[in-house]
């Protein structure tokens, strides 16, 4: 930060109301050149204030580029790290709110992804090379300072958190608890956003007491949900589809957003309940009817591969 005698945008200081007139107050700027006096707009206060009166305020540049002041102040400090909202976009970056009179400049060198009116997302307060206060997403080191290890937290609680980081492998949390968490693309159904906030169960508290969570639900549940899902995609297709318990794990995650071990277990319940059969890397919806001789051929006497597209 700027020293406590510096008056720059995007700092707070305590100023002394010298006089008072139609716009708002004006307040002592140290030069001892009244043209040097900062407006503090009526619009800008938040109670009457009169002379004399020293007053908290937070400096900014006015659509002119004038230093004024408000008595609102910013509800975070350079250097500081908080998840707030996004007020507006433009072509070059985006605004945030930290709680003063003005948005803060988020600059796209900053961002992580797109963001959007309304989002809440974890910020850094930092200075530009220009002096001016801006914020960045980049807070993965300040977070993991922050964070505590999760030394009281059981498999299986719940936890609630906000994406901070994505990364091809999963999201990044931190809670409300302030602890770290992962979440793997293939515990979640929906790729998640950043500044998304989620609560899931966690499924592994890892040595270095970081957690890894889960929004399945329990195996046994999430065996019925991915049965389900296959059962689906067969009807959609008449039937049949290329998937089995041979195809690729890529495969599968792409096409069921579920891990290749899901699968295999999914189908091995329909199958087991008669519902379906596999045959040359194909699987089936078993017919009513179906015999143990019964298979459905096409004319070459393969498998009937109609609608093959993957």
């Amino acid at each position: 930060m700027t020293n406590d005698t510096e008056l720059k945008p995007g700092t707070v200081r305590t100023l002394a109301v010298v006089r008072t007139g139609e716009p708002g107050a004006f307040l002592d700027a140290g030069t001892g050149k009244t043209t040097d006096d900062i407006l503090l707009h009526r619009a800008q206060q938040t109670r009457e204030v009169t002379v004399g009166e020293k007053l908290p305020v937070y400096l900014y540049l006015d659509p002119k580029g004038r230093l004024t002041a408000s008595m609102r102040l910013p509800k975070m400090r350079e250097g500081q790290v908080a998840r707030a909202a996004v007020i507006n976009t433009t072509r070059d970056g985006a605004f945030v709110d930290i709680g003063a009179e003005r948005g803060v400049f988020m600059p796209f060198a900053g961002m992580k992804g797109r963001v959007r009116r309304g989002d809440k997302v974890w910020i850094k307060l930092y200075r530009d090379k220009s002096g001016r206060p801006a914020v960045t997403m980049e807070v993965e080191d300040e977070l993991r300072r922050a964070a505590r290890p999760a030394e009281d937290v059981k498999l299986g609680d719940r936890i609630t958190g906000s994406v901070y980081n994505l990364t091809d492998e999963g999201a990044f949390l931190f809670t409300t608890d302030r602890h770290i968490a992962f979440l793997h693309h293939s515990e979640t159904a929906e790729r998640p956003s950043l500044g998304q906030e989620i609560t899931a169960r966690v499924t592994f508290v890892r040595d270095d007491g970081r957690i890894n969570i889960s929004t399945r639900p329990v195996k046994q549940e999430a065996m019925d949900i991915d049965a389900e899902a296959i059962l689906a995609m067969l009807r959609s297709r008449d039937g049949s589809m290329p998937y089995s318990d041979a195809t690729p794990p890529e495969t599968v995650k792409e096409k069921f957003r579920i891990s290749k071990a899901s699968f295999k277990r999914a189908l091995g319940r329909l199958m087991k309940a008669g519902l379906v059969e596999q045959r040359e890397g194909w699987t089936y919806l078993k017919q009513p009817d179906d015999s143990e001789g019964g298979d459905r051929l096409g004319t070459t006497g393969q498998p009937d591969r109609h609608g093959d597209s993957i």
